[in-house]
């Protein structure tokens, strides 16, 4: 069996020598090095997975696309430790972040087993309109055929997972081209799928540059879906390119958390620190701003800077490690630079804030005004905002201000203001004395406004991934009962 780098050296990269290397962001180490496809080998793989991928993967019975992806999950879940390393050296995760990472990927991979035997139709009584009586019929879902997944690299493996799962148990064909920063662990993915029996260009992964293979594979005719998640000023793009076909988008968040004068003080602070600095803030989830209720908001201050401080940051395949470097040097001084603004326009510095390499510390502002960026932008780094409210009304006000809508979290022992707050907040999701950083990969997962289109979660992603073919009988005159 050929390995994921000898899959793209037969052709996909239309053999060229030009590569690409993955080097570890905490100290720039080569780890790998992959081949750097352009215009034409993108071009060849769409053409492969047409001929050859498209038709395969529509014949396959779901008892065999399940199986596939049982038996995928299993690999994953032997070598687990062998992903884990991977998703730490390429990325940005501790070893302890990734490791999670991984046993969500086998979840991911075993939904989508399920799944693959519940895509079912339905009846259709068409004799409620008068003239039908003599008709009888049903719908029934069918795969849209190639699937252009575009995939970020603060989580390089799972999110890899979320397209292809439910691409394969659908009927679907999919290339996938992810980060260049973080591609070995959607190669891995590929070769377990291989090992587990997937036949040949149902997946392809094609490695190289977005601005050389990005366009191709958005703007052929031939791939019928584009599955994205990454910025929101990347995804414009894609939607102005795409012309008809569908498009599923998850595209980030500046993501609020409520805290209410009655939430319980401890159990508020611990999910939004973690909300907030996990996977050193690269996380479309993660906690940027937080309202808390006046009365609360000293004592909560006071807690969550006390508690951010005792991040240890540092080597990411250390156990003891809770946060390591961002994905580069550069993003970490663009970080730097958000700060810079937001202090010199009057926010004040509560912790942190002094770059080291790649390396940014837990940040802690407080009342950043909101013609920032870090105010009113996903900054995707370890940097969050505290703000004081007078009450639930001016927190959901404020918490609606920005062009994002993922999720939200709200702290509070009310269930009426946590029902109001659900109702009001402009979010695809509002967890309740939780952060924004809390999903499970069966739930229905996207926002609205700027952070994207349509939802991702296994069962629901593969609703975007199927069409409604509707049948109808005409069984002639039928005589009257």
């Amino acid at each position: 069996m050929k390995t994921g780098m000898e899959h793209l050296k037969s052709g996909i990269s239309s053999g060229r020598d030009k590569v690409i290397e993955v080097r570890d962001p905490q100290d720039g180490s080569l780890i790998a090095s992959v081949p750097a496809a352009d215009e034409e080998g993108m071009r060849k793989a769409i053409e492969a997975a047409v001929d050859v991928g498209v038709p395969t993967a529509a014949a396959m019975p779901v008892h065999r696309r399940a199986a596939i992806l049982y038996r995928a999950a299993e690999i994953v879940r032997s070598r687990a430790e062998e992903f884990a390393t991977t998703i730490a050296r390429e990325g940005s995760k501790t070893i302890r972040e990734a490791r999670k990472e991984v046993t969500r990927c086998v979840e991911t991979l075993r939904l989508s087993a399920e799944e693959a035997r519940r895509i079912q139709g339905e009846t259709i009584p068409f004799d409620q309109m008068p003239g039908s009586e003599d008709r009888l019929g049903y719908y029934y879902r069918f795969p849209v055929g190639l699937i252009g997944a575009i995939t970020p690299f603060n989580d390089p493996l799972n999110l890899v997972a979320h397209k292809v799962g439910p691409a394969i148990a659908s009927g679907n064909a999919i290339i996938v081209k992810p980060a260049t920063a973080t591609p070995l662990s959607a190669l891995k993915l590929w070769e377990a799928l291989r090992e587990a029996g997937l036949p040949d260009r149902v997946l392809t992964v094609v490695t190289g540059y977005g601005r050389e293979v990005g366009n191709v594979l958005v703007q052929h005719p031939a791939v019928r879906m584009i599955s994205f998640t990454g910025g929101l000023h990347a995804g414009l793009a894609i939607a102005r390119k795409a012309g008809i076909k569908k498009l599923s988008m998850e595209l980030g968040s500046n993501s609020p958390a409520i805290v209410l004068r009655d939430a319980d003080l401890e159990e508020a602070v611990e999910s939004t620190v973690s909300g907030a600095f996990w996977a050193a803030g690269q996380n479309c989830l993660g906690v940027q701003r937080i309202y808390v209720e006046s009365p609360l908001f000293d004592a909560f201050a006071d807690a969550f800077v006390r508690r951010a401080g005792q991040y240890r940051v540092g080597d990411k395949l250390s156990e003891e490690t809770d946060m390591g470097p961002l994905i580069s040097e550069e993003e970490a001084i663009r970080v730097e630079s958000w700060v810079k603004e937001a202090l010199d326009r009057g926010a004040r510095l509560l912790l942190g804030g002094e770059r080291r390499g790649a390396f940014y510390p837990p940040t802690v502002l407080a009342e950043t005004p909101m013609e920032c960026k870090v105010a009113r932008e996903e900054v995707f780094g370890p940097v969050v905002t505290l703000y004081r409210v007078s009450d639930l009304d001016e927190a959901v006000t404020r918490a609606n201000q920005v062009d994002y809508g993922l999720q939200a979290g709200v702290f509070t022992r009310d269930m009426e203001r946590a029902f109001e707050a659900i109702r009001r907040l402009e979010s695809g999701g509002v967890m309740i004395n939780d952060s924004s950083d809390y999903r499970i990969d069966a739930m229905p997962f996207g926002g609205i406004k700027g952070s994207g289109l349509g939802r991702e979660g296994v069962r629901f992603a593969i609703q975007e991934m199927t069409e409604m073919k509707v049948v109808c009988f005409r069984l002639g005159k039928v005589s009257p009962v």
